[in-house]
């Protein structure tokens, strides 16, 4: 983006200067002076010779400029006192470029925090020092590409160099001139990148130690930095989605990446190795820089880790989870990785993030308890449990930097969130700071990071990222960097507030730095070791001390509370809104299921358990993670996929607990023989479940409560019944949760009874009533010593 602007800036120069020249006029880039350049946009339009002029009168782009490495990252009084630049120019463009030269150029130090980030996007004017150009090739074929290097003295009182006189951040600017076939001599590119100059070695030019004017310029100590560094370790979800707990079944997850990332070399591995590395003894003997840090962590990289170590499986399709696989390779490498992070974590502080980088806006517009539940509260035990810590509790650090009103009253949140110092509509000196809104039993607070160094640092890596909390006026396209340019960046923002005490500073203010990069943080273990490197140099060099995590946390806060301010962008980056409305829909139903289901303590899968991946899915669903990316699309497209998983793995195991439909008619011998059914449960955990029988009038039903089937097995039903008339019957049976969930297919018995029902009991009660009544005649005779009427006819023998 900001190298396009920059392109069509040029370009529409160039077609002024072109207009203006006369005809067949050579376009032809003036030679470097031995002096500042500070050539104006409108001179430069006038002037078809002016350097930094296109050629060409279109956004064709002829060549790229990439650079590969700044030596030293970091100037202090022990450096060499020059700057080495090495890069490449690759021809991009459809024709030979001619005579291709590169200079070094610098701007003023950086004097306002605003500037970290828009001097990267400033016009060329703005870096008025500038050195002599070296010629990089004669010709520059298409697709091919040339290296250079470029080195300048930081101060020289006998040559040109980049005037740095003292201890600051400087912009620096590589520009690459040269000629296009059937054009002229023209800027074609630039790459710009900031210098943190810690302390300034010794002028070389200037003989003589007795001379001050050449000493070495330490940097002023008088005020350290209040450090606090926070070092994410977090992924991707993993997990394939839509299958529920198991105790005996691997778990699948939808690619391999992560075996490759805890692998030695991988980027979580790396991650783990420079915290190592930089906070051994042998370095960090004082254990400043320890003190300094916190790791956090995400929980779902915890699980999908922790299941790794024990086998997994790695689906051949990831559209279809349950379907075929092969075994996973990063078992070893695994357990490896997660035997270092339980000795790193037992020697640091540790602090868990909400699962799986979870859009807490989105999380509060579900607004499920036990979402709320797992995201929130549930992380530190998880972190706990699998790492054998006690982690540190009362943070809660949103993944966007962001928290809206509504949001911050979430249940398990805080009392401290970690936030963008823009994330609160009010400028505030203090580095924790009391939130308007929330309620007295439940205050929360919000310890504030600093915008310039953590968008610098979002930037570094493999993926870069622009934060949401980043301001719309400096949000550029980061691919038209280097690597190394944007790791260049985030040391000189990191640097910049030590080496450059606040002005007017009063008793209320904290002249702290609260270092945040992403969670998911793509760097590799160069740029890793580079900004560890740089916070212990601010600490040994005396511009830094640690401030422990602890110690900004528990720090009273006695100002006003300040309101939040949800940025628009926080919108676009965070869950989709079809997607909250599926999670929103399934919630419920698995928390229905989880209910209904049997807690058994001899069996080592409980129903939380068995039903917890499913709501992880949903947290899944509502992350972050790779919605601040240049193609968001993939993000969207797997969110929206783990919520139909997750709703048709529900709809599987209502249907895995049914009533078995009888091979025939069923008899019943009499009008009270019971009605049997038989229930089966296919899922491995106990149900609870109730019969609903829809029976004909002539049919009485007696309801027999709720039942419990046992895990992979079926039960007979006994149904106390009475019917009144004979004949053949039809019922409607189905099975359902508890809590009204149905389960299963309903089905149909049909009964065949030999009953006659009311009619048989009148004919019972009438001939029972005559035989009463002749016994008592007879019995009423012979007590009067009469023969009976009935024994006529009968003589005794």
């Amino acid at each position: 983006m900001r190298a396009t602007l920059r392109r069509l800036a040029v370009t529409t120069l160039s077609a002024l200067a072109l207009a203006a020249a006369p005809m067949g006029a050579a376009v032809a880039a003036a030679e470097p002076a031995q002096r500042p350049d500070t050539v104006s946009a409108v001179a430069a339009a006038m002037n078809p010779t002016s350097p930094g002029l296109r050629a060409n009168t279109d956004e064709r782009e002829f060549v790229s400029l990439t650079v590969d490495k700044v030596t030293p990252t970091a100037v202090t009084t022990s450096s060499e006192p020059f700057v080495t630049v090495t890069g490449s120019v690759r021809n991009v463009g459809d024709r030979a470029v001619h005579d291709v030269k590169v200079r070094l150029q610098s701007g003023p130090a950086i004097s306002e925090s605003e500037q970290l980030r828009s001097m990267l996007t400033a016009d060329q004017e703005a870096y008025d020092t500038v050195g002599e150009f070296t010629t990089v090739t004669e010709k520059l074929q298409v697709g091919q590409s040339s290296r250079f290097t470029l080195a300048m003295p930081l101060r020289s009182a006998s040559s040109v160099s980049l005037g740095i006189t003292a201890p600051g951040v400087y912009p620096l600017l590589v520009n690459v001139n040269g000629t296009p076939e059937y054009g002229g001599q023209a800027r074609l590119d630039d790459a710009r990148f900031l210098l943190p100059v810690l302390g300034l070695p010794r002028d070389p030019s200037i003989r003589g130690a007795d001379r001050p004017e050449g000493a070495a310029v330490p940097p002023r100590i008088t005020d350290p930095l209040a450090v606090t560094l926070m070092w994410p370790f977090a992924d991707k979800p993993r997990l394939a989605s839509g299958i529920p707990g198991s105790s005996d079944e691997k778990v699948r997850l939808v690619d391999d990446e992560l075996a490759d990332s805890v692998a030695d070399g991988g980027r979580l591995e790396q991650l783990l190795a420079a915290v190592e590395f930089a906070t051994g003894d042998s370095l960090d003997r004082d254990h400043k820089l320890r003190d300094s840090m916190c790791l956090a962590v995400d929980p779902d990289l915890l699980i999908t880790v922790s299941n790794m170590t024990r086998g997994y499986l790695v689906v051949d399709d990831p559209s279809d989870p349950t379907g075929p696989a092969h075994e996973g390779t990063g078992q070893t490498a695994a357990t490896e990785w997660l035997e270092r992070m339980r000795s790193l974590t037992s020697r640091m502080c540790t602090t868990a993030v909400p699962f799986a980088q979870v859009d807490l806006a989105a999380l509060q517009r579900v607004d499920d308890p036990t979402l709320v539940e797992r995201a929130l509260s549930a992380p530190a035990g998880i972190v706990d449990g699998v790492l054998g810590i006690t982690s540190r509790r009362g943070l809660t650090w949103p993944d966007a930097g962001v928290l809206n009103p509504e949001a911050a009253g979430l249940r398990g949140l805080g009392p401290t969130a970690l936030l963008a110092e823009n994330a609160v509509a009010e400028e505030t000196t203090r580095s924790t700071v009391p939130l308007a809104g929330t309620t007295v039993d439940r205050p929360l607070s919000a310890a504030l990071f600093d915008v310039p160094a953590a968008t610098a640092l979002a930037a570094v890596g493999a993926t870069p990222q622009t934060p949401t909390y980043t301001p719309s006026d400096v949000r550029y396209d980061l691919s038209e960097d280097s690597r190394t340019a944007r790791l260049q960046d985030a040391l000189g923002a990191i640097a910049w507030p030590a080496l450059t005490p606040p002005q007017n500073a009063t008793a209320n203010q904290d002249h702290g730095l609260l270092v945040v990069p992403p969670q998911n943080w793509s760097v590799d273990g160069d740029e890793a070791r580079a900004v560890l490197s740089t916070v212990s140099t601010l600490m040994r060099s005396g511009l830094a001390n640690p401030r422990p995590l602890a110690d900004l946390l528990d720090r009273p806060t006695a100002q006003p509370p300040v309101d939040l301010d949800y940025p628009a962008q926080a919108t676009k980056d965070g869950a989709p809104e079809r997607v909250q409305t599926g999670a929103a829909a399934v919630a419920p139903e698995i928390n229905a299921l989880t209910e209904t289901l049997v807690n058994d303590p001899q069996s080592a899968l409980t129903p939380r358990a068995y039903t917890a991946p499913l709501s992880e899915d949903l947290l899944r669903a509502l992350s972050t993670s790779g919605r601040r990316d240049r193609d968001r699309g993939a993000a969207t497209a797997a969110a929206e996929t783990r919520v139909s998983d997750v709703e048709e793995a529900m709809t599987d195991i209502y249907a895995s607990v049914t009533v078995l439909p009888p091979g025939g008619a069923y008899t019943l011998a009499s009008e009270q023989s019971p009605l049997l059914l038989v229930a089966r449960n296919d899922l491995p955990v106990g149900i609870n479940v109730r019969l609903q029988i829809s029976a004909p009038p002539e049919m009485t039903i007696t309801d027999i409560g709720d039942q419990q089937l046992p895990p992979r097995g079926s039960r007979t039903l006994q149904v106390p019944a009475t019917v009144e008339n004979a004949g053949k019957l039809v019922v409607d049976v189905a099975l359902t949760t508890t809590n009204g969930r149905e389960l299963g297919e309903p089905t149909s018995v049909s009964i065949r009874t030999n009953t006659y029902g009311k009619a048989l009991a009148i004919i019972t009660a009438c001939a029972g009533a005559l035989l009463l009544l002749l016994a008592g005649r007879r019995l009423w005779h012979r007590f009067r010593g009469q023969p009976d009427p009935a024994d006529e006819g009968y003589e005794a023998r």
